[in-house]
């Protein structure tokens, strides 16, 4: 109940905020408050991560998976060691490595490292965000709130949006290969 509450209240902050926007793409903000009053353009100054184009992958329930470009506008590397969204109880940073001759995910150990004034792909086949015993279904269009730890730095709040996605017809299913 609170979960489906707290999506209703995201979805109906970000629709406010995004009235007049030209562009679909959510802000990056480090609070909730920033993140209600931000614009599409807003990033991170507090830690000076953005993320920019942050998708969530449709699906009906069980797993999916989140996208987008990491974003370091710092002098230092910044290391994402976790995350958190109210779509799912169990999100887990992945990487996408060949074992054996054959392509599969796994935990990514040490989080995902955004280099100096450098970015981090997540996509499809690579490193992403992995959310686990989902049971809302997320639609096109969708918008989901993620945070993301950054090690000795201010969480990255942001928003994703659901779209529709077959590309290497990845089975989000546990123990799958």
């Amino acid at each position: 109940m609170y979960v489906r509450h707290a999506l209703v209240l995201a979805s109906a902050v970000v629709a406010l905020t995004a009235c007049g926007a030209s562009s679909p793409e959510p802000a990056a903000t480090t609070t909730a408050s920033a993140a209600a009053a931000a614009s599409p353009s807003a990033t991170a100054p507090a830690t000076g991560l953005t993320i920019t184009d942050p998708w969530v992958k449709t699906t009906e329930e069980g797993m999916t998976a989140a996208f987008g470009t990491l974003v370091n506008n710092t002098d230092a590397a910044v290391t994402i060691t976790s995350g958190t969204s109210p779509l799912s109880p169990t999100i887990e940073l992945h990487e996408v490595v060949e074992d054996g001759g054959k392509m599969v995910m796994r935990p990514k150990k040490g989080g995902f490292v955004v280099p100096a004034r450098g970015t981090h792909q997540l996509q499809p086949g690579g490193d992403h965000i992995m959310l686990m015993g989902v049971t809302e279904e997320v639609k096109p269009g969708a918008r989901i709130a993620f945070t993301l730890q950054v090690q000795g730095g201010e969480p990255l709040e942001f928003t994703a949006i659901g779209k529709d996605f077959a590309g290497g017809e990845e089975d989000y299913q546990p123990g799958h290969k």
